[in-house]
C-alpha cells in the first residue's frame, strides 16, 4: 500500500445503516477519502452495509472493520466480495490467519490492514504483520481504554519508525489531536465520533482535514478525553441524566428535591458524608469544617422531617466554597438558601430545627435518595435530580457521559431536520422480541 499524503478515514459505528449513509455522505462531503463500515455496523447491518456503501461512494476506499480472528481468507473473501477495499485482522490472531486472510484478500482484490488492538507488543507484532503481507497495521486505543484516559500517542512514533508499512491510527482523534498524529509519522487517520456526533458532520470532517493537511491543531471543545485532573470539568459539562445513561441507568437518587438558583445550575463535587439522626444538626455543621472547596456535604438523617441544615449552615458553607449540600432529610431558610445561591438537595422542607447534639458520625459510608455513598464519591445534580458516581469510576463516568451528550446532540440536529427520535432510533427494528 502506498499513499501519497495522509489519509482520513471515518469510521462509521452505527447501527442503523440509513444513518451510516447520511453521515458517510456529509463526511465524504467534508473530504473523508476512506469510508469504514465499523464493527457496530457490520453486527448489525451485516455486509449490505458495505455494498451500500460502495454503491454510495464509488470513488473512496471502502473499508470493512470485520475484527477477523479466524477463517481468514473466507472472512475476507465475502468482504471483498460485498466491495470491500480493505478489511481488518485482528493483530491477535494466529500468524496462520493474518497470512491466509493475505492470500484471500490477493485472489479478490482486497488489502489486509492488522489491528494491533491488546497486542502486548505492538511494534514487534507490525513488524510480523508485515513480513505476512498485511498492507497495512493500525495502531488502535478502544472506546473502552479511552473512557479511562488513555490515548494512541506514547508509541505511535516508534511504531510508525519502525513498521515497514503504513500505520492507522484510531483512538478519539479530533481535530486537534490528528495533526499530532500525523506529525508522528501516522498516514492513515481513522476519526469517528469526532465527525459522526457533530451536529455539522460537513464543517466537523473539514476541519480535521485542514489539521491534517496543514500539521496544525484546530481548537475545538468538543470530543475530548478528561484525565483525572480534570473530572470537575467534565462532570459541570453533562447533565445528570447523561451521567446516569453513561452508568447503565444506575445511580439516580430517588426523593430529593432540587433547590438551586436558576435552572443551568449544575451541582458537582466529591462526597463528604455524615450520618446524623433527626433534627440533630451538629455533625452536619461540624462537616463544613472538614470540607474542602468544591465538596459536597451528604447527608443521611434518616429522611426524618425537622430540618437539619439551614441558611447559617449555608453562609458556612458558602464561605468555605463548597459545591453544596445533600440531604435525606430536612431543610429550611429555603428562601435564604436560595438568595445565596448554593445548590442545595433535600428530602422535604421544615420550619423546625432540632438540637445539635452530636450523635451520628462524619465521612462514613451512608445510604441517601436510596444509594449508597462512601467518602469521596462524586455527586453530580441537577434540575432532573442527583447521580452517585464510585470514585474509582469517575473518571471513566465523565468520559461516558460526554461521550453520551455527544450522541445525543446528533439525534437532535436529525430531528431538527425533519425526523423524529423513533425514526432516528428505528425503534420498531430494536424492540425486543419475546
Amino acid at each position: 500500500m502506498r499513499l501519497e499524503k495522509p489519509v482520513l478515514q471515518v469510521a462509521l459505528d452505527f447501527e442503523n445503516l440509513s444513518r451510516a449513509l447520511t453521515a458517510a455522505r456529509e463526511a465524504v462531503e467534508g473530504g473523508a477519502e476512506w469510508v469504514e463500515a465499523g464493527t457496530p455496523l457490520l453486527k448489525s447491518e451485516g455486509l449490505d452495509a458495505v455494498r451500500e456503501l460502495k454503491k454510495a461512494f464509488p470513488a473512496q476506499r471502502i473499508v470493512a472493520d470485520m475484527k477477523v480472528m479466524d477463517t481468514g481468507a473466507f472472512e475476507v473473501e465475502i468482504a471483498a466480495k460485498a466491495g470491500a477495499d480493505v478489511v481488518t485482522v485482528l493483530g491477535a490472531a494466529d500468524d496462520d490467519t493474518i497470512a491466509d486472510a493475505v492470500r484471500g484478500g490477493e485472489l479478490y482484490g482486497a488489502e489486509v490492514m492488522v489491528d494491533l488492538l491488546g497486542v502486548a507488543d505492538p511494534v514487534a507484532r507490525a513488524r510480523t504483520a508485515a513480513r505476512l503481507g498485511a498492507a497495512a497495521v493500525c495502531w488502535h486505543v478502544g472506546i473502552d481504554m479511552q473512557m479511562a484516559g488513555k490515548t494512541p500517542f506514547d508509541l505511535l512514533a516508534t511504531l510508525a519508525k519502525e513498521c515497514p508499512v503504513p500505520v492507522a491510527v484510531a483512538g478519539g482523534l479530533n481535530s486537534e489531536t490528528v495533526a499530532g498524529a500525523v506529525r508522528a509519522g501516522a498516514q492513515i487517520l481513522i476519526v469517528g465520533g469526532a465527525i459522526t456526533k457533530s451536529p455539522h458532520m460537513v464543517e466537523a470532517t473539514r476541519a480535521i482535514r485542514h489539521a491534517i493537511d496543514s500539521r496544525t491543531e484546530v481548537a475545538t471543545e468538543l470530543f475530548r478525553r478528561y484525565s483525572g485532573e480534570e473530572i470537575r470539568a467534565a462532570f459541570l459539562k453533562v447533565s445528570s441524566p447523561n451521567v446516569t445513561d453513561a452508568m447503565q441507568r444506575q445511580g439516580a437518587m430517588h426523593g430529593l428535591v432540587p433547590h438551586l438558583p436558576d435552572r443551568s445550575t449544575r451541582m458537582v463535587g466529591p462526597a463528604v458524608t455524615v450520618v446524623t439522626r433527626d433534627g440533630d444538626w451538629a455533625k452536619p455543621v461540624e462537616a463544613i469544617d472538614r470540607a474542602g472547596p468544591g465538596d459536597v456535604i451528604v447527608i443521611d438523617s434518616g429522611s426524618g422531617t425537622t430540618a437539619v441544615w439551614g441558611e447559617l449552615a449555608s453562609w458556612s458553607a458558602h464561605g468555605r466554597k463548597l459545591s453544596g449540600v445533600v440531604i435525606d432529610g430536612a431543610i429550611r431558610d429555603l428562601d435564604a438558601i436560595l438568595e445565596l445561591g448554593l445548590p442545595s438537595f433535600s428530602r422535604s422542607v421544615s420550619s423546625n430545627a432540632g438540637e445539635p447534639k452530636g450523635h451520628g458520625e462524619i465521612g462514613v459510608e451512608v445510604v441517601v435518595g436510596g444509594q449508597r455513598v462512601r467518602p469521596g464519591d462524586w455527586i453530580v445534580g441537577d434540575l432532573s435530580g442527583l447521580v452517585v458516581v464510585p470514585r474509582e469510576r469517575a473518571q471513566e463516568i465523565a468520559n461516558r457521559a460526554l461521550d453520551v451528550l455527544e450522541h445525543e446532540n446528533r439525534v437532535r440536529e436529525e430531528i431538527q431536520r425533519g425526523s423524529t427520535l423513533a425514526a432516528v432510533q428505528k425503534l420498531e427494528r430494536w424492540e425486543r422480541v419475546g
